[in-house]
């Protein structure tokens, strides 16, 4: 006689135990016991290839009808959890997990348990430079977010809850509310001297979607993309991640620098640049620069990215003015965001695009971009309108013109001697560079400086092109950092640098 090789689940007790456990506490009996018996299943306390309990046996063991027990197979054999034969019924076989060894003959170990590759392009982005999310001190790009008038912003937002009807429930204009795009362009015309009307202003999610859109929209695979080195990785991880072919140009005491024969055996279709206060350098793009690179870009055909992502924030003499503006109809994509001047999670940035782009991206976005948030734009709106956005803003430039202060005089002060202090006069953060005599590894410094609760990214990690263009050192974000606690944290920094030289 074949001896069954099918494992059994016996007992009324350990089936009551099911119940008990997987099983809501009230309710029909037929009703707990599919459910318990799915739950188990599915939890593999059931394994696939165990046989249930014959229906008249478990009802008369469980002191139910015979119909309840029916009812609950039935339902599991419909859902393909079970499989019934001659013999009674088994959990199905189709949901024994696959074995780990099924795996592609050439696939590499890295993979995981799961042998799907992430696409090239995915690839590519993760490629990048790698992204911090912390608040820590000296995270860079991170605002004094305990001086947000949340208070302010919340009443704000709860009248123009009050006042949606609901049309404005619906899907919204993928470019923007109407009022807050108005109120952007004023803002922009008034205070950066860009030349805009309001239907040249995109709102998105913040400048990695301002930049997302820039390379699916303007730029083919292949394409060639100037970026600067060192760079925004985020800027990176945008442009590699829409396959174009990445190439670095080196930043000076002035910003961006390409050289002639850079237009002549590398002509970019897009141009990513940060004139008005370099990342991570800090260097202020010059006049003379700003107006070459437009003239260059306008014979080339290229389209330029202007990032002007922490301008509103000029700590020593007037800012100059938006490249964008300096030209009728420049060839420029204007980026901002409201990220740092008022917080991130608010998630709203925008682009001015030249005017013979507006239809061709309304269109467009129209097809692809998400569409909502109603309230919060309507509130922005308010803020820029109502002045408040203006006198936050003023408060933000006294605090953190302070904490530069602060900083750079500790810095000095404690390592005046291996480093010295670049891109301090605007924005929310600087560029402290080693010297070259220090012999200074500022990838080390980084992770030891990390494990001391100090986040200081290592500049030579944001390199865009070739390594002779790296700069070592460390990029020190302070707008977060109050006065009183800069000189112990640089006086803490300074003993990872010592250690290191």
């Amino acid at each position: 006689m074949k001896r069954s090789t099918d494992r059994q689940y016996h007992g009324a007790m350990t089936y009551q135990l099911l119940i008990d456990r997987f099983a809501s506490p009230q309710g029909p009996m037929q009703r707990r016991l599919h459910e318990a018996l799915r739950a188990a299943i599915r939890a593999g306390v059931l394994a696939p290839g165990t046989r249930l309990q014959a229906s008249r046996v478990l009802a008369r063991e469980l002191g139910v009808a015979r119909n309840t027990v029916l009812y609950a197979y039935e339902q599991l054999a419909t859902e393909g959890l079970i499989a019934p034969d001659r013999r009674g019924s088994r959990v199905s076989e189709l949901l024994r997990p696959p074995a780990k060894e099924m795996r592609s003959p050439g696939a590499s170990g890295s993979l995981g348990p799961l042998a799907w590759p992430l696409s090239r392009r995915a690839e590519a982005a993760l490629a990048a430079g790698p992204v911090l999310e912390t608040t820590l001190a000296f995270a860079p790009g991170v605002p004094a977010l305990d001086e947000f008038p949340t208070q302010r912003w919340r009443r704000l937002l709860e009248r123009c809850w009050r006042g949606l009807g609901p049309a404005q429930l619906n899907y919204a204009d993928a470019a923007g509310e109407a009022g807050l795009r108005q109120a952007i362009a004023e803002h922009l015309r008034a205070s950066r001297g860009v030349q805009c009307e309001p239907q040249q202003v995109f709102v998105t999610d913040g400048t990695q979607a301002s930049l997302d859109l820039c390379a699916r929209a303007f730029a083919d695979a292949g394409d060639k993309a100037w970026l600067e080195s060192p760079g925004y990785a985020g800027a990176e991880t945008a442009l590699r991640g829409a396959q174009l072919k990445l190439i670095g140009i080196a930043v000076d005491g002035q910003g961006m620098a390409p050289r002639a024969q850079d237009w002549r055996r590398q002509r970019p279709r897009l141009i990513y640049t940060t004139p008005s206060h370099q990342y991570p350098t800090g260097a202020v793009m010059s006049l003379e620069r700003r107006l070459a690179l437009l003239a260059h870009a306008r014979e080339a055909g290229s389209l330029i990215i202007e990032d002007d992502y922490d301008s509103e924030f000029r700590h020593d003499g007037p800012p100059l003015p938006a490249m964008q503006g300096l030209q009728a109809d420049a060839p420029v994509l204007y980026l901002g965001t409201f990220s740092k001047t008022l917080f991130p999670g608010l998630r709203i940035g925008f682009m001015v695009v030249p005017e013979g782009l507006c239809e061709a991206l309304a269109r467009l976005l129209a097809r692809s971009q998400p569409r909502g948030r109603m309230a919060d734009q309507l509130a922005l709106a308010e803020f820029l309108r109502s002045g408040q956005f203006g006198l936050h803003l003023r408060r933000m430039r006294r605090l953190y013109r302070q904490r530069r202060d602060a900083l750079v005089a500790a810095l000095e002060r404690e390592l005046g001697d291996l480093a010295s202090v670049h891109g301090g006069s605007a924005g929310m953060h600087l560029a402290l560079r080693f010297a070259d005599s220090a012999g200074l590894d500022d990838v080390a410094i980084s992770a030891r400086a990390l494990r001391a609760g100090i986040v200081a990214p290592a500049l030579s990690e944001l390199a865009m092109g070739p390594r002779a263009q790296a700069w070592r050192g460390l990029l020190l974000g302070y707008a977060q950092v109050p006065v009183a606690q800069m000189a112990p944290l640089v006086a803490r920094l300074g003993k990872v640098l010592r250690a290191g030289a």
